[in-house]
């Protein structure tokens, strides 16, 4: 442990800058930890969410708390598999499926909102039918990465981008008073007084968890801590900010008494994951919704990988890492889906600490791609996490999803605020977003535009992508965006 302290020997040293190579493990291990760390609640955090959320009409949970423990599980095995597929590629013939390159894989949140709609209607099995078969067309943009990137500028992006934010912004509050469950209680109770009728004791019960001072309070207690530690914390510190926040209000919750721990106990320790536990079930316009939130899932991919070639490599990602990665991202969401779980997609946070390390070495990523593998093969570990209470998540996610909404925004504003631009997105989001907000005007709409304004998600990436091709950019401005670019990429390359 000393060597560690006082740094790694020289081999180790010049091995883990370098993408090949195996440093020892008492060096490598750690360095592997660290991205554990940065990514084990966020990979978590969409299976919680979502099983908190997808509730019916009378607010009783679709997933049930035995499904929410296997999710969980299945979520870890699901990452650690498909991070190795990315640092170790299985090559088909001329496709070549992983990128090669130090990427790690979590459940993907962008996916969360159109679930959680989905799941309302159709319950979890469509759920899972429908992550399987959109999934290839991710594999299709894979192939086809060259042509297709034109389709999909850093506007689109960014207009579904905020979509999702604002769609995850209210579950993020919902979450952070206490949960689907109670406030659809507390609403049950309210409509219940109106009328001049008795409420039910369990449905009292249940409402007066919600926005309950203890809730809010653990929240609350959450939310300053990884506030406080983003803001002044430095180092492991500052990247395990949620890590260090999540676990001080699960401690605040016990004392608080908010925490059943029958499931954890009852729970096994060990387990082997098994697939279609959960079966699938098929239905083309669950498909057709999740296949438009796939486009966006590659696209992140392409994002964070061209983050990581640039810290790392000083160089932008070749065609065949970016073919290999989403294809890699499509094949992970399969088997996450297979293994009762949702779709898996690269971290950016992980791509965060490649650009702060340089640390790049497969090797040491590998490591911690074994760790997830092994906690996926204990439920005792997923129970704890499932019987955490939704305001201890609440209290995490609330910052998440409004960041998801301001890199949205930052990509607009990277493409430019400019006349053609900003009446894509008014037109966009007027009409794509603002319509599919009403859901009594989409009821009554024919039965094809019902399909596109059903989900915001699906209409906004439609709507934006569509008049992103109406209307060109003007040969002038695409030759003032060209100079602006080549003028960032010189003034980062000096800094850097």
């Amino acid at each position: 442990m000393a060597n560690i302290a006082n740094g790694p020997a020289p081999d180790d040293r010049s091995l883990i800058y370098q993408l090949e190579g195996r440093p020892r493990l008492r060096i490598a291990f750690p360095l592997g930890l660290q991205h554990v760390l940065a990514m084990f609640i966020g990979n978590l955090a969409p299976v919680l969410v979502l099983a908190g959320v997808m509730s019916n009409a009378t607010g009783m949970p679709i997933i049930t708390p035995e499904q929410r423990m296997l999710m969980v599980q299945c979520c870890m095995f699901a990452s650690g598999l498909t991070t190795m597929l990315q640092l170790y590629p299985l090559k088909l013939g001329p496709i070549q499926i992983g990128a090669g390159l130090p990427i790690v894989m979590g459940t993907a949140f962008a996916f969360v909102p159109t679930m959680r709609s989905l799941g309302a209607e159709f319950g979890i099995n469509v759920v899972i039918g429908s992550i399987i078969v959109g999934s290839f067309v991710e594999v299709i943009m894979g192939l086809f990465i060259k042509p297709l990137k034109k389709f999909f500028p850093p506007l689109v992006i960014g207009a579904v981008l905020i979509t999702i934010g604002l769609h995850l912004l209210p579950v993020g509050v919902q979450y952070f008073a206490g949960g689907a469950a109670a406030e659809a209680n507390a609403i049950i109770q309210t409509n219940l007084i109106a009328q001049g009728k008795e409420v039910p004791a369990n449905v009292a019960a249940m409402a007066s968890q919600y926005a309950s001072w203890q809730n809010l309070l653990i929240g609350g207690t959450v939310f300053l801590i990884i506030v406080c530690l983003q803001r002044f914390a430095k180092g492991m510190l500052k990247i395990s900010a949620i890590l260090i926040g999540i676990i001080a209000g699960y401690v605040l919750a016990i004392i608080l008494g908010q925490v059943n721990f029958t499931q954890v106990v009852n729970a096994k320790v060990v387990s082997v994951p098994i697939p279609f536990v959960i079966r699938p079930e098929f239905n083309i316009q669950a498909i057709l919704a999740m296949a438009a939130v796939y486009v966006v899932s590659g696209l992140e991919t392409m994002g964070n990988i061209n983050g990581i070639t640039i810290a790392g490599f000083d160089r932008e990602a070749t065609i065949k890492e970016t073919s290999g990665a989403v294809i890699a991202d499509a094949v992970g969401s399969l088997i996450a889906a297979s293994f009762n779980t949702l779709p898996n997609t690269a971290f950016g946070q992980n791509a965060g600490i490649v650009a702060m390390t340089k640390v790049v070495n497969k090797f040491c990523i590998f490591t911690g791609a074994l760790v997830l593998i092994l906690a996926g093969f204990s439920p005792k570990i997923g129970a704890v996490f499932s019987v955490m209470p939704s305001s201890v998540l609440g209290g995490a996610v609330i910052t998440v999803f409004a960041m998801i909404m301001l890199n949205g925004i930052r990509l607009c504003a990277k493409a430019g605020f400019t006349d053609r631009n900003l009446l894509i997105l008014a037109i966009t989001f007027g009409v794509g977003y603002a319509v599919g907000e009403n859901k009594t005007l989409v009821a009554n709409l024919p039965t094809v535009l019902q399909y596109i304004f059903r989900d915001n998600i699906v209409s906004v990436c439609l709507f934006s992508m569509v008049l992103n091709l109406i209307f060109p950019i003007p040969a002038e401005e695409r030759e003032k965006l060209q100079k602006a670019h080549d003028e960032e990429a010189a003034k980062e390359l000096k800094q850097g």
